[in-house]
């Protein structure tokens, strides 16, 4: 990933995105290049809030006096850019283009970040009592930054639309809490929710590694206002598996880089549990009483932020019965539906422009239908991309109501299949060597690639390391819908373990109607794709906190235990003729980081408290090892 809108690549790293998708310079692509000075007015100010503190904000006032305008408000982390008010961005955002510029377009730096007042907090505690002025949060600063422009910004209509990618997104999400009755529609997308959940740095609580390259740039305290982002770590090499593997246990890469500076990581190697720092910032049980309009969008593989749509989706589902709560979710990377056309990724094709589609087709329609006061669009409660049949589908409610569970059960030999297996005392073993971990990808690079929750698995199923297991052909198309919830039966030498659990769309070996795309993935552009082990979703738990991510407890040596967990959801179609496969491993380097397989605070643990195990997963009758899927019925 580049960044050349602020220099700070340490972005895109750790948000694995183009930084047009996340940031104001280049907010979103539309139907066409726009001229913004010829059509817009831009204006800056310095918002107050109910503290004093105040907000850089940037207007850009459209041109055209002979009507009023809704105003589009996008609050962000990593810079508005482009300051001084002869200094415009070449876009502006959703609903705005060469053709459509009717927008009142707001960008504003939230508190404590570039040219803002105020103190920075990251993932913002909310305050559901608010007592007097200093109890500020980002849901009152969105809604003090409304009230004021509605009352100073002229030929506004009244109404405003709030939206956001990533970090951006989470500011939209605790916007719309206690809301100002102005604001009509929002649009989380890929908004962070709970860092500990499942959003960005943790998975079932194994730590993402490069968060380390996020946290190196910006964790740091800001000096003052500033117009320029942090530097980027200097990595000095692209071999990301070297350099973590080099570097030793996660105290060792504090020594080494940041030498106690950076009090976010601090925070993070301080705080290894779900304990009162990851509540606090918890945004999705604040989601109650929510009166605006909410679209919430993500990709399926979306490797930061879809726990957090999926989550912030499900949650005002349930907290706010009738409330108009939709969900989209693409064949993506994360904020890949911002930008470009959305017809591939990595070395897979989806046949059509995907993002494309959405911008056009739902994002305008409904932003426009709710800010200016034609209506609600009539759009479905999900609108999803199934992946494999390569098609947008509707349904009335996330998951969908038709589907219905099955278990994909492990067997001898590699073996796959619907059936339970009936074999007394079986297993199958490893040795796992925190000192030669898995790869997550076959490629080099020092972060999450776009593309890696899509790439082929083959590298790994060669491993010594990694079980596999796969189905025979499959004689009819099988569609899974809905989360995927592993339940295995395992056990470990050692005292914790890391479990990693793959499910895999695997390609017939003469697919020719299948070629690579593009060749931005392992593969060159228009080879074969026959063989290919497509990665549908992975997933990890580590294992000390099986029961509980606030309460770890060591694993008893060799001692047979069930670990279940429940993975992202997806939408897939395994084709008549494929193969449905899944990998099991103990490490997935550097995605995430390596697990000592002593029962120890991992934070801290030193190079001699790593140590190889025997790891097994057993797969009799009385200890039968499976994978839960929703399958749907057949159209």
């Amino acid at each position: 990933m580049r960044f050349s809108t602020i220099t700070a690549a340490a972005l895109c790293a750790f948000f694995g995105v183009a930084p047009r998708a996340v940031i104001s310079e280049a907010a979103q692509t539309t139907s066409g290049p726009l001229d913004t000075r010829t059509v817009y007015t831009k204006y800056e100010y310095r918002i107050p809030m109910r503290d004093s503190v105040r907000l850089y904000t940037a207007v850009y006032l459209p041109k055209d006096t002979s009507a009023s305008h809704p105003i589009m408000l996008h609050r962000t982390r990593y810079g508005v850019g482009r300051y001084g008010i002869d200094n415009y961005h070449p876009r502006l955002g959703p609903g705005v283009d060469d053709n459509r510029h009717d927008y009142i377009v707001v960008m504003q730096d939230v508190r404590g970040s570039f040219m803002s007042e105020g103190t920075f907090v990251d993932m913002t505690p909310h305050v559901d009592t608010k007592r007097n002025p200093t109890d500020i949060d980002q849901s009152s600063d969105t809604y003090d930054t409304v009230d004021w422009l509605l009352k100073n910004i002229p030929r506004n209509n009244g109404r405003v639309g709030l939206w956001g990618i990533s970090y951006d997104g989470f500011f939209a999400t605790a916007g719309m809490i206690d809301a100002h009755p102005a604001l009509v529609a929002v649009s989380p997308q890929a908004s962070q929710a709970d860092w500990f959940g499942g959003d960005d740095l943790h998975l079932h609580g194994a730590f993402v590694l490069d968060g380390f390259e996020y946290v190196s740039a910006w964790g740091r305290p800001r000096a003052g206002l500033t117009k320029e982002g942090p530097p980027p770590l200097e990595f000095g090499t692209r071999d990301g598996y070297q350099f973590y593997l080099d570097a030793g246990p996660l105290d060792s890469l504090d020594a080494r880089y940041l030498k106690g500076r950076i009090p976010m990581w601090n925070d993070l190697m301080n705080h290894g549990t779900y304990d009162a720092y990851w509540k606090a910032r918890n945004i999705l049980p604040h989601l109650r009483g929510i009166r605006s309009a909410v679209m919430t969008v993500s990709g399926w593989y979306d490797a930061n932020n879809l726990y957090g749509a999926l989550h912030v989706y499900k949650t005002i589902e349930q907290t706010n019965p009738g409330a108009f709560n939709i969900l989209v979710i693409g064949p993506w990377s994360h904020g890949q539906w911002g930008s470009g056309s959305g017809a591939s990724l990595g070395d897979v094709s989806f046949g059509s422009a995907t993002a494309q589609f959405f911008r056009e087709n739902i994002e305008n329609r409904l932003f426009d239908g709710l800010l200016t006061g034609t209506g609600r669009p009539d759009l479905p409660e999900a609108y999803v991309f199934e992946a494999g049949a390569n098609q947008w589908r509707t349904f009335d409610s996330w998951p969908p109501a038709d589907a219905g569970t099955q278990s994909l059960y492990l067997h001898e030999d590699g073996a796959l299949s619907w059936q339970a297996p009936q074999a007394r005392q079986a297993f199958d073993e490893y040795a796992s060597d925190p000192a030669r971990p898995v790869p997550f990808i076959q490629s080099v690079a020092t972060d999450r690639t776009a593309d890696y929750m899509i790439q082929d698995q083959r590298f790994a199923a060669r491993r010594p390391d990694v079980l596999v297991y796969r189905s025979a052909p499959l004689t009819s198309d099988v569609t899974i819908a809905g989360p995927v919830r592993p339940s295995l039966w395992v056990s470990t030498s050692g005292t914790d373990a890391d479990w990693v659990v793959k499910l895999i769309d695997v390609y017939p070996d003469n697919a020719p109607e299948a070629a690579a795309p593009t060749g931005t993935g392992p593969l060159r552009p228009g080879e074969s794709m026959g063989g290919y082990q497509q990665l549908v979703r992975g997933d990890v738990m580590r294992g000390k906190f099986r029961n509980s991510l606030e309460r770890p407890e060591p694993l008893v040596p060799n001692e047979p235990t069930k670990i279940e967990f429940t993975m992202l959801d997806v939408l897939h179609t395994f084709r008549k003729g494929h193969r449905i496969m899944v990998q099991i491993q103990s490490s997935w380097f550097p995605l995430i980081d390596r697990n000592p397989q002593t029962f120890i605070d991992i934070y801290h643990a030193t190079a001699a408290d790593f140590r190889k195990a025997t790891n097994r997963v057993y797969r009799s009758g009385e200890a039968a090892s499976r994978i839960e899927v929703n399958v749907l019925r057949t159209r």
